[in-house]
């Protein structure tokens, strides 16, 4: 598929977010969660990157992350809520939340959360969260929650082809990776404001939507 990305579509619909005016673009990167984190040690707080292709994408446990050029969704949105360091173990509950809106929202493709980091269709995955959070005593710093999506993959290597698939694998329909991206990040933001105001009804929630 062509990694052709319109960023400026992307940018308009994210004004009014906490990520508007953020959102750097990359042909290529080694790991989107590495640049979030290395801003994040220059004094950054708030940001996302996306990549047509990660070299050296990873999911939770050190595991590669499959990433095919301009076929899947790679981003990492730099946050800093203000919460204690406790409730950051929400945050890939939230993010998972979050994916699981978006890709209803775009698609119409009801994905599965098996917290805390897989976006599954039955037995398939077809996306996962990595979080990687740096405290400040015993409140949260900031968080880099990494998202990877298959979005347009039509088959993946024979040690991934019976455990994995995508929202073209489940539709047989190819989807643009802007609006996505756009709902993705503005679901995220609301689910990162309800965090800060308590976020007693996460759990519910999870419980009502998985």
């Amino acid at each position: 598929m062509s990694a052709e990305f319109d960023l400026a579509e992307v940018e308009h619909g994210l004004v009014g977010t906490r990520f508007a005016g953020r959102l750097h673009h990359l042909a290529s990167v080694g790991s989107t969660n590495a640049m979030a984190l290395e801003a994040a040690a220059g004094g950054a707080r708030v940001g996302a990157w996306v990549a047509d292709e990660q070299t050296a994408g990873r999911g939770r446990g050190g595991h590669h992350w499959h990433s095919a050029v301009g076929d899947g969704l790679y981003v990492t949105a730099l946050v800093a809520p203000q919460i204690a360091l406790a409730d950051a173990a929400k945050i890939p509950l939230a993010t998972g939340l979050a994916a699981q809106a978006a890709i209803l929202e775009t698609t119409g493709l009801r994905v599965d959360i098996r917290w805390p980091n897989d976006l599954m269709f039955g037995d398939r995955k077809c996306g996962g969260i990595l979080v990687e959070s740096v405290s400040d005593g015993d409140r949260l710093r900031y968080a880099a929650v990494g998202i990877g999506i298959n979005v347009n993959h039509r088959a993946f290597p024979p040690d991934l082809a019976l455990v994995a698939s995508s929202l073209y694998l489940e539709s047989e329909r190819r989807y643009q990776r802007e609006p996505l991206l756009v709902a993705l990040l503005q679901h995220l933001d609301r689910e990162l404001q309800a965090l800060e105001s308590g976020g007693r009804e996460l759990l519910a929630r999870f419980s009502d939507m998985s």
